[in-house]
């Protein structure tokens, strides 16, 4: 695993960028275990949604893991874990790793997130505007207090008879954006062969499954049906609808559906 000394030295002792990111991923640095306090959610009292780009292959992340499983008992709290793949060179292969969740970090590195931004793990990103070391509570706090719900869009949903739901987004947005559906299992344990990891069996929560594209938006009201066969993703127990800009953009709603 590349450490972060290691791109300090390379780059002369300054910091890590988004930048030397793009080009040398980075294992956070060994933090304090995962503690008990969540953050507080955002003032506007909508649901904050947080995304936890983590490895089998991190021997930092398993305490990240660990928080976010905590955090993810609020309800106010759309928690998604992201698995990478950029770390699966090293030799063990990361068994819920998905290309997508890397190209989803690296495009929030080229745009610029507020706080500690790049391409690393550990990393949990909020609302897609501010990133952190994924188990620095205390982090994650001041981003969801700052960086948290910002906007003033909101997504409401209902059942439907027929199965499925009626989805009712509000809000001037921040220029077009997108509803995207997500299927994540809620509880995956895996036991690690080899690596950083190797000989560990390590929890995480919601893991993403799946996520696709299911209507536009171009801010005020709207209505859109998420349907029954769309509830249906193969390995998933939990269903989320987040609204955002395109490509890495940031994130002006998020929501369970339950």
């Amino acid at each position: 695993m590349i450490r972060q000394q290691t791109l300090t030295a390379a780059l002369g002792g300054v910091a890590i960028l988004a930048a030397a990111a793009l080009l040398w991923p980075q294992s956070g640095p060994a933090a304090a275990e995962a503690r008990a306090d969540a953050p507080r959610m955002a003032a506007s009292g909508e649901p904050v949604l947080l995304e936890l780009f983590t490895s089998q292959g991190c021997s930092s992340c398993p305490p990240a893991d660990r928080l976010a499983a905590q955090l993810a008992t609020d309800p106010n709290l759309v928690v998604i874990a992201r698995p990478v793949t950029y770390w699966d060179r090293l030799g063990w292969k990361d068994t819920l790793a998905r290309e997508d969740n890397t190209t989803l970090q690296q495009d929030y590195a080229r745009r610029g997130l507020a706080g500690r931004n790049g391409v690393y793990t550990p990393q949990l990103v909020v609302d897609g505007r501010f990133g952190a070391v994924g188990s620095r509570s205390d982090d994650i706090a001041a981003g969801v207090k700052r960086y948290g719900s910002a906007g003033d869009a909101t997504i409401r949903a209902a059942k439907r008879e027929a199965g499925g739901y009626a989805v009712s987004l509000t809000g001037t947005g921040e220029g077009k954006g997108e509803l995207v559906l997500v299927a994540v299992t809620r509880k995956v344990t895996v036991g690690i062969g080899s690596g950083e990891n190797g000989g560990r069996k390590v929890g995480y929560t919601n893991v993403l499954r799946s996520e696709r594209k299911i209507a536009d938006w171009q801010g005020g009201p709207a209505q859109v049906a998420v349907r029954a066969d769309q509830l249906r993703v193969a390995g998933a127990d939990a269903y989320a609808l987040m609204l955002r800009a395109p490509g890495g953009g940031t994130v002006f709603a998020a929501r369970w559906l339950t």
